[in-house]
């Protein structure tokens, strides 16, 4: 079974985008913004939430359309309308089990992109198995939380980090779920 990876920037005070959705204060370009492509090309499908599939229309992604063109992308919505003809799989119902389904089928990691409320309903659910954080020396002082309202608990072992010249620092955690899993 693959493991889902919540690979995510974050801003000291838990945020992942500032209000409106601001990414403006997080780096663009550089030693951490490398790693993380090099990380992306090992992921074999992506999964996201409506609103984080619906940010990328800010930044010209047209509805139906996949933001990441080399991995087979799922959107979980219940209320997200798109064209019949898409790049992108929705998944309405029984997203749970499809999850499941997933993690079997893939033949790598399972790429949880953006976060917030569905970050949030998939850590509840033991759901994530990985945390990446790219953790940046700002705070962005309200905007889309970690994991959204969601009140999270359960166990984390640190496996990983890594500081980077201007503050940023990786940090990679696995989760008990896991564990349990392998």
């Amino acid at each position: 079974m693959q493991p889902v990876v919540y690979d995510v920037a974050v801003s000291i005070d838990c945020y992942i985008s500032g209000p409106d959705g601001d990414i403006s204060k997080f780096a663009h370009e550089g030693p951490v913004v490398d790693d993380y492509n090099q990380r992306l090309s090992t992921y074999a499908c992506a999964i996201m939430g409506r609103k984080t599939y619906e940010f990328g229309y800010k930044y010209g992604l047209e509805p139906g359309g996949n933001p990441y063109p080399h991995l087979r992308t799922y959107i979980f919505s219940q209320t997200l309308n798109l064209p019949p003809e898409r790049e992108v799989g929705l998944v309405r119902n029984d997203q749970k089990a499809f999850l499941q389904k997933l993690r079997k089928e893939q033949d790598g990691p399972i790429y949880l992109c953006g976060g917030g409320d569905f970050a949030g309903s998939l850590m509840i659910d033991g759901e994530i198995d990985i945390i990446r954080l790219k953790r940046a020396p700002i705070f962005l002082g309200g905007g889309t939380k970690l994991f959204g309202d969601t009140a999270c608990s359960g166990n984390v072992s640190c496996t990983g980090s890594k500081l980077y010249d201007g503050g940023y620092i990786f940090q990679e955690f696995t989760s008990s779920a896991l564990q349990e899993r392998i």
